[in-house]
């Protein structure tokens, strides 16, 4: 069983940045992939960011390329979320999730992970 806690949220204005963390319980926690999700009002659940466990590879979906970047510290047991130049339309709240064995060609599907955290409020006001 593994336990994700996200935090870092937070009320900004258009353009500024926010680092959101994650951090996961369990001895085995380079081997899980982590992912960040979110979900605005009324929308479903998007994919955000991903890295594989074990030195693998990131992966982004294209309306944050370039702004956001996922990295992960294993002594920490911890991902994080570097947000950069942001929207309104970023605004949502943001999960973290943790699954083992994924795929490259499942990783950005919610159904992939098997533990998620309870969310963080991000804000973007322009």
């Amino acid at each position: 069983q593994v336990q994700v806690a996200e935090s870092g949220g937070g009320l900004v204005q258009v353009g500024a940045s926010l680092r959101l963390s994650c951090a996961a319980s369990g001895p085995t926690f380079r081997t899980y992939s982590m992912g960040w999700f979110r979900q605005g009002p009324g929308a479903e659940r998007e994919f955000v960011a991903a890295m594989k466990g074990n030195g693998g590879g990131t992966f982004y979906a294209d309306s944050v390329k370039g702004r956001f970047t996922i990295s992960r510290d294993n002594a920490k047991n911890t991902v994080y979320l570097q947000m950069n130049s942001l929207k309104p339309e970023d605004t949502a709240l943001y999960y973290c999730a943790a699954g083992l064995r994924i795929i490259n060609t499942t990783i950005r599907r919610p159904g992939a992970y098997d533990y998620w955290g309870q969310g963080t409020q991000v804000t973007v006001s322009s």
